[in-house]
């Protein structure tokens, strides 16, 4: 099988823009930086401030969100993709030569993918994915789902915001413009957002690939990463039917800024917010460095808080290295499609790393404030699903009527006649309400419940 080509998988088209398409000047902003911007800018990225990262609804203006947290990912992302570029250019020279592609490209390319990653995440953090399978699961669900295909009732019944992420990037509603292509990103970018570049069927749990554990986008969007794959040249994983790929190289990276920011970010949340000791935390912070006592600094602090900054600044910058070195070493393997592991599985303190896992899970994942926002979360989403989905599908009723004039626009149409399949409602409505933010579902689920009315102007 002939592998993935530089030359075709750094790509500076953008995704439904052919026939716009027009050399833009690159000397102030490149491509991939227009990328970034873009999704800056963007209202499903702002909304990520009010987003579960480590703690629900934080009473800490220290706790990390979504938005802090993606935008911790694409430095590092930046980062990774910089050092892996310089290397990859000089290995290429051709990349330089014929496509004007430098190191600072690769940068911004992963950068922007990172900013995104978690756009499509529901209110809740990975509890509020797990609430809106849960309700499709359910017998209370049934009515809405029984003309729909097997695979379009997985995308429900095994809700993934990876997908819903992808089809806020390259979605548009017709009740918005008549221009499609969402914010009409580069293939590049999106390609290597998407992690898992495959349909939700069929689904190999426990898989020892980590481009398989889950999926990237939605039977809606299937033919749209079709074709974007096709366009890069990305390599087919399975010669049987369905949309089916190995990964973009750069998602390794994506994946890796990720992982980084996540397990030593939410961990050093943790020590600050009280819940894993001080003297603990930075214990296992030196294992992780991995060097001698009298090494670590030569900076005597008076607050510990100070002290785990620094020290989480330094690994951070020790695992960007070692995880760019690892994908260098394994570029032509990645290239043939013949390495599928998370790059922070190969790194050399991958148990000081796991430690720190065990504990976070232990101590702040598991904290019972978590515990308890998190089940109300389940009633939440579920609620509002069951609610929209009634006034979508049985509008007839007063109540319904009332309850689908509650729902914004682009989801139903400014005529709020809607004549669109079975599974196009359902991902509309979910649309909806994986879109709010926490607060936003705890106050329109208390509102339409009566428990709480709106304030009169």
């Amino acid at each position: 099988m002939e592998p993935m080509h530089w030359e075709k998988l750094l790509s500076k088209k953008r995704f439904e823009d052919q026939a716009k398409h027009h050399e833009a000047d690159e000397s102030v902003r490149g491509e991939f930086q227009r990328d970034y911007d873009r999704i800056v800018f963007s209202s499903a990225f702002r909304r990520l401030q009010n987003k579960t990262q480590v703690m629900p609804l934080p009473e800490s203006d220290f706790v990390h969100t979504r938005l802090t947290h993606s935008l911790e990912t694409s430095c590092v992302g930046r980062s990774l993709g910089r050092i892996a570029g310089k290397s990859i250019v000089e290995r290429h020279p051709e990349l330089t030569q014929q496509k004007n592609i430098s190191d600072n490209d690769f940068g911004d390319a992963v950068a922007a993918a990172c900013l995104a990653h978690d756009i499509g995440n529901p209110p809740f953090g990975h509890s509020g994915e797990d609430a809106i399978s849960a309700y499709f699961q359910s017998s209370e669900s049934a009515p809405f789902l029984r003309n729909l295909s097997e695979a379009e009732k997985a995308d429900l019944q095994r809700f993934e915001g990876n997908a819903a992420g992808f089809r806020i990037l390259t979605h548009t509603y017709p009740a918005q413009c008549d221009t499609p292509g969402g914010l009409r990103l580069t293939y590049t970018t999106l390609a290597t957002f998407t992690k898992y570049p495959k349909e939700s069927v069929p689904h190999f749990p426990g898989s020892r690939f980590c481009s398989e554990k889950k999926y990237g986008f939605f039977q809606s969007e299937k033919e749209r990463f079709s074709h974007i794959a096709t366009e890069l040249g990305l390599l087919r994983k399975s010669s049987e039917s369905g949309v089916f790929f190995h990964r973009h190289p750069l998602a390794f990276l994506v994946e890796a800024a990720d992982d980084i920011c996540y397990r030593i970010v939410d961990f050093e949340d943790g020590c600050k917010l009280g819940l894993i000791p001080a003297t603990e935390g930075k214990k296992l912070l030196k294992d992780l460095l991995e060097e001698p006592e009298g090494k670590v600094s030569r900076i005597n602090f008076s607050d510990w808080r100070e002290e785990i900054g620094f020290l989480r600044a330094r690994i951070i910058g020790k695992l960007i290295a070692e995880s760019a070195e690892i994908f260098l070493r394994e570029e032509k393997a990645i290239l043939a499609g013949n390495f599928d592991k998370a790059l922070i599985g190969e790194l050399s303190c991958k148990p000081a790393l796991d430690e720190i896992k065990k504990l976070s899970i232990q101590k702040i994942y598991q904290n019972r404030p978590v515990l308890e926002i998190e089940a109300a979360g389940f009633e939440v989403l579920g609620g509002l699903l069951d609610v929209f989905l009634h006034a979508v599908f049985f509008p007839q009723s007063r109540r319904n009527q009332k309850m689908l004039d509650l729902i914004p626009d682009q989801f139903v149409g400014p005529d709020r006649k809607i004549s669109a399949s079975d599974y196009e409602k359902i991902l509309n409505v979910t649309d909806f309400i994986s879109g709010l933010t926490d607060q936003a579902a705890i106050t329109l689920y208390r509102k339409i419940k009566g428990i709480s009315l709106p304030k009169m102007y």
